[in-house]
């Protein structure tokens, strides 16, 4: 696990979009799993800056999205399929056709989140996964209790999850109690996991997933047995960090 510190959340996001665009680089077939959420939007609009400024092609990228809500369809504006169209794909040179967002209106939902699987192995998994991370430490909607093992499934959402979620909606019997999301054992499938925090308020979860046990109570604390997983964070979310300064050796005297 590698812990990258910055200084605030522009800095989080240059840093997460030149690995990002390293990986596009040197390989244009690169299969990205993408979050949603507020967290990754500096991401992506630094994406699209390096796209129209310094030509980045996505023209050959697959993408696989962690989740969505049931129940919504694609063109509502609170899913997470219309999030990412507004917010990159819209933006760059996308083939629409290697998009891949689950479906929140599918008929059979178990069905479908097996062919969801089966999409993902047959690109041959996914070479980086982007994550944020929830209040109470969870990845994608696996929620505290869910197996590490967990594959692509219907998940019923905390009152956590959904209080936090109630500020995009209306009104709070809007909110979706219920998603498809990837399992915590598919997202550890990917060849690189770069989760990305920032923020006060996310600092005693980060410490929690990063130093603490690992558990299915903060379902971020799997990226401890990641073969390959990084976490940058703005000073504010590496706060509690006991390893504080460990961290920022490390980094700063990384090896050319």
């Amino acid at each position: 696990m590698e812990v990258i510190i910055k200084s605030d959340y522009d800095a989080i996001n240059r840093e997460a979009a030149q690995y990002i665009a390293e990986l596009v680089y040197h390989k244009p077939t690169v299969v990205l799993g993408l979050a949603t959420g507020s967290t990754p939007l500096g991401l992506y609009r630094e994406l699209i800056r390096l796209h129209k400024d310094e030509g980045l092609d996505f023209s050959k990228i697959v993408t696989f999205n962690l989740d969505e809500y049931i129940g919504l369809p694609a063109t509502h504006d609170q899913s997470y399929n219309f999030f990412m169209w507004d917010n990159l794909f819209n933006h760059i040179n996308v083939n629409p056709t290697n998009v891949h967002i689950p479906n929140g209106m599918a008929g059979d939902i178990d069905a479908y989140c097996e062919w969801y699987e089966n999409e993902i192995e047959a690109y041959g998994h996914i070479d980086l996964q982007v994550l944020g991370i929830g209040s109470d430490g969870h990845i994608a909607f696996n929620e505290p209790g869910s197996s590490l093992g967990s594959r692509t499934r219907l998940k019923t959402l905390t009152k956590q999850t959904v209080e936090d979620n109630a500020r995009f909606f209306d009104t709070p019997e809007e909110v979706p109690r219920y998603a498809i999301t990837m399992g915590v054992g598919t997202i550890m499938e990917a060849r690189t996991c770069l989760l990305l925090a920032n923020g006060e308020g996310k600092a005693k979860v980060v410490a929690e997933a990063i130093e603490g046990p690992v558990t299915a109570m903060v379902t971020a604390s799997a990226l401890q047995l990641h073969q390959d997983s990084i976490l940058i964070l703005d000073d504010a979310a590496a706060s509690k960090l006991k390893q504080y300064d460990y961290y920022k050796w490390v980094y700063d005297n990384k090896p050319e």
